[in-house]
């Protein structure tokens, strides 16, 4: 019998108690083992192990195959030792085998809270009630912890653009690592902090519409309007711009106009009716 207050027999009993409802409050590790089975004998010392070691960061529940055959069916386990890690009430992640140490130790570190995430979920509550300052705050508090969490990076890029403080923003997104900067997420939001620096630097809309139709050929002006745009979330009248660039001068800027589209895309993720549309409008000009 297992004294440690970090790891649990569950059974089909007490399953939804010891494993679900703790799942909420902290990850739950369930291995699915059996007497019978060698590498489950090789792997449950090095979940034991780091049950201790984390001391309730995590719960460790062992689940005996042979007395809990229903168990394991209804998590559709199909081979010894089989590891879920469960989340929420859901499963999150798992792996089968006896597997090394420095590989289940990097699996269980991805659901381990952290002081940073602590201050991310404020940070996300205080957005969604409009207290963009304490947002702030917050997340540079967890971006100083952990500077390369990729959630704490783009909400905090996030409210660097509503703060008008786009440099700022781009800043925050070329310090993430490479593998993190080529993520479409990153993509999108550099791609629209780039579009609220025009902004920032540009005449109020009014003013550049009133250019635009004195002076239809003046792309910069265009350009600063769809960013504006983009900006005011006006998508479609932002590409309607851009193309418009492309369709006039396609050397201006070293084809900025294309470019543009193609950042428009990005930040509205590549897809929906309006992205198709103007992909379209894109293409007659190019071919």
């Amino acid at each position: 019998m297992n004294d440690s207050p970090y790891i649990v027999t569950a059974t089909a009993e007490n399953f939804a108690e010891t494993v679900l409802e703790r799942s909420r409050e902290v990850p739950v590790v369930v291995d699915f083992w059996a007497a019978w089975c060698a590498p489950c004998q090789m792997l449950m010392p090095i979940l034991h192990r780091l049950a201790e070691e984390y001391e309730g960061q995590f719960i460790l529940a062992t689940v005996d195959t042979d007395q809990e055959q229903q168990l394991a069916q209804e998590f559709g386990v199909r081979s010894l030792p089989t590891v879920k890690i469960f989340r929420h009430g859901t499963v999150v992640d798992e792996f089968m085998g006896a597997q090394p140490e420095a590989m289940i130790r990097e699996i269980i570190e991805r659901h381990i809270e952290k002081a940073a995430d602590k201050l991310l979920t404020a940070a996300l509550v205080a957005m969604d009630s409009g207290n963009w300052e304490q947002a702030r705050t917050l997340l540079e508090q967890a971006r100083e912890m952990d500077p390369g969490h990729l959630q704490v990076a783009l909400n905090l890029a996030r409210v660097l653009i509503r703060a008008n403080a786009p440099q700022q923003a781009i800043a925050v997104l070329d310090s993430l690592p490479f593998e993190q900067r080529e993520e479409s997420a990153v993509k999108s939001l550099r791609a629209l902090a780039r579009f609220a620096q025009t902004a920032k630097e540009a005449p109020p809309a009014e003013a550049l519409r009133d250019k635009v139709e004195r002076e239809p050929d003046n792309l910069q002006a265009r350009y600063q309007l769809g960013a504006r745009l983009m900006v005011e979330e006006d998508y479609e009248g932002a590409m309607e711009q851009f193309l418009e660039i492309m369709r006039r001068d396609r050397a201006f800027e070293d084809d900025l106009g294309r470019r543009s589209l193609l950042e428009a895309f990005e930040i509205l993720d590549n897809k929906g009716e309006l992205v198709n549309r103007f992909r379209r409008h894109m293409a007659s000009l190019l071919y």
